[in-house]
């Protein structure tokens, strides 16, 4: 490298304010300021990088300080020793201090006790804090008085990119100016200019890849176009998207063509194209998220194309590319690549992602009016659950005369068919299939059943007494339902009124009455309320042994009492049994079956049964 090289933006540093690029409100402001000698205090320049807001603290400095001018001019000279000086950043009275590296109160309170001295050279001394927003709270608050009521001709300037994490109190007591960014076709033709100056043979189109990737940034745009330089004449618009390591507008457009025609193949070999030739997966969702953008808005104007920010020799193929598209889909593609880029960065693999997504693009949204659960044969026990037209069911006795021990035993009969489709007894089966925990799957089985089912919410009802532990477990039910129907919904637990269906596959035996009625399913429960009012779960008279005959002890008829049923759409009508003595000596069959599903259901084991009492 030559001793004399100078990089371009420090060779092309504006040295008056009518130099600054695309700040003409600014230059405007403090060339008057300058020319009525009304000097402030404190000045706060802020705004993005490399905008010139250090360079403007420069130019400040030497103009109020210009040996060939009587007093603060807008146009130094840059040829007196002070002009030179403070250029080269060696004057004694024009101090420049990098907050980030001066953070403390004690950096601050130095400064302050320097600043009680009289300049030395100069007519002013001014403190350049670069990066103020770096300074510590303490800081801040010990420059405050400084800066209020500071010594005679004494300047500072404060410059930073973020002038929000200023303390409230300090940009109370600065002239604040906030930089903006610059213009592209400023920053073109400021290009252009050094390019002249330089002897640089590069495209139009390269400048103006330049200056569209360098977001403002003149700083940023001087050094690009100084890698640039080093490239063989003439220099294209391919070098540049190449230096940049960014994916080239025509290529991005491409991309764009290969999603609008909704092939799968044809989007899979545009992206492989992209990403066999060096593409960086990051740099082509950029991009394309880019390209989308521009898209809706040629899709929202048609007419100005100006407003994008694709190059002008592509911009003829926007109008057409974007009403092939559509408006709507641009949004949601718009909405689906929101976060995206983030989850591309954490991935382990990155090309695969970014074709999986993609592809995600081209699935066309689900219709409101498309039916959730699909259509599939009904399965014999489905179709024993779904409720049937029966005919008039034939007169029914009084119950028997029965006196049954008082355990937990809850008879239920079928409801009322549930509206919404009728797959749904055997959607709810799979769902308890998805549960793995034994006892959840016997609790839902017995007191719960799926009632409406849409592409959003999935209502189930449960039985009043037994809201409290379902809702307890309603975490694993919703996991069961995303799993059996291959997607998530909202759970939605109501409480029931009547009794609860049971499910297509009872777990305990079932008693059938002699009619010609749908035969009504008993289930057993650990707890029955009290206010409650069931018929209690009897055997079948085949299944329980007759009474041994004893001469001492005159067979008695059982008292008759009335069982009244819990109302329902299902006629239950118990079949008489015969009681079971328990003076017999023998435990009845009835309770020790109903106490090992009572344990089963708690996956516990029975230790003793109690039968004293029971008659």
């Amino acid at each position: 490298m030559s001793s004399n090289y100078q990089p371009l933006h420090h060779k092309y540093r504006p040295q008056r304010f009518d130099q600054l690029v695309g700040q003409e409100a600014i230059t405007a402001t403090l060339g008057k300021a300058l020319t009525s000698n009304r000097i402030a205090p404190a000045y706060l320049f802020s705004g993005p990088r490399g905008t010139g807001k250090t360079s403007s603290a420069r130019i400040l400095a030497r103009s109020l300080n210009c040996q060939n001018s009587d007093g603060p001019t807008p146009e130094p000279c840059g040829t007196c020793d002070l002009c030179r000086t403070i250029a080269s950043g060696t004057a004694l009275d024009v101090i420049e201090i990098d907050a980030a590296s001066n953070t403390g109160v004690d950096n601050i309170r130095e400064l302050i006790e320097r600043s009680r001295f009289a300049p030395v050279q100069a007519r002013w001394k001014v403190y350049v804090v670069d990066e103020c927003h770096m300074l510590s709270t303490a800081a801040f608050n010990a420059l405050l008085k400084t800066l209020e009521e500071p010594p005679p001709q004494v300047v500072f300037v404060l410059a930073t990119t973020d002038p929000q994490r200023v303390l409230p109190t300090i940009l109370s007591r600065c002239q604040r100016f906030d930089f903006r960014r610059i213009p592209l076709e400023a920053l073109e033709q400021h290009l252009t200019w050094i390019a002249e100056q330089e002897s640089i043979a590069i495209q139009p189109e390269a400048i103006h890849v330049v200056a569209q990737r360098s977001q403002g940034g003149l700083r940023d745009a001087e050094s690009l176009l100084d890698q640039l330089s080093l490239l063989p004449p003439p220099i294209e618009a391919n070098a540049v998207w190449d230096l940049l390591g960014a994916v080239p507008e025509q290529e991005l457009l491409a991309l764009a063509q290969a999603m609008t025609s909704s092939e799968p193949v044809a989007l899979l070999e545009a992206t492989r194209n992209l990403l066999d030739r060096g593409r960086d997966p990051g740099a082509v969702l950029q991009g394309l998220a880019g390209v989308l953008r521009d898209l809706v808005l040629m899709a929202a104007a048609p007419d100005r194309p100006e407003l994008t920010g694709v190059s002008p020799q592509f911009r003829d193929q926007l109008p057409e590319l974007a009403k092939s598209i559509g408006r709507s889909r641009l949004l949601q593609w718009q909405a689906q690549l929101r976060g995206a880029e983030q989850q591309l960065r954490q991935s382990v693999q990155p090309r695969l992602w970014l074709e999986v997504l993609l592809l995600g693009l081209l699935a066309e949204p689900i219709s409101s009016s498309t039916t959730t659960a699909p259509r599939t044969p009904q399965s014999p026990q489905a179709a024993a659950a779904a409720p049937t037209p029966a005919a008039p069911p034939e007169p029914i006795p009084s119950p028997a005369q029965v006196k049954a021990p008082e355990l937990p035993a809850v008879a239920v009969a079928t409801p009322n068919p549930p509206t919404g489709s009728t797959n749904l007894p055997e959607l709810w089966q799979q769902i308890l299939g998805s549960l793995e925990l034994p006892s959840t799957r016997m609790l839902l089985s017995q007191q719960a059943q799926l009632v409406r089912l849409d592409a959003n919410r999935a209502v189930v009802q449960v039985a009043g007494n037994w809201m409290g532990m379902v809702q307890s477990r309603s975490s694993l039910l919703e996991q069961a339902v995303a799993k059996a129907l291959g997607g998530s919904r909202q759970l939605i637990i109501e409480a029931s009124t009547s009794a609860i269906a049971a499910p297509a596959t009872p777990a305990v035996p079932v008693v059938q009455p002699r009619q010609t009625a749908p035969a009504p399913v008993e289930t057993e429960t650990p707890q029955l309320p009290k206010t409650a009012v069931v018929p209690a779960v009897v055997d079948a008279p085949s299944q329980v042994p007759p009474p041994a005959p004893s001469p001492l002890i005159p067979a008695k008829p059982a008292p008759t009492k009335t069982v009244q049923a819990q109302p329902s759409s299902a006629v239950m009508a118990p079949e008489p049994v015969q009681n079971q003595n328990p003076a017999n000596g023998s435990s009845p069959s009835g309770l020790d079956r109903q106490a090992k599903n009572l344990a089963d259901f708690f996956n516990g084991q029975v230790l003793d049964v109690d039968t004293d009492g029971i008659g």
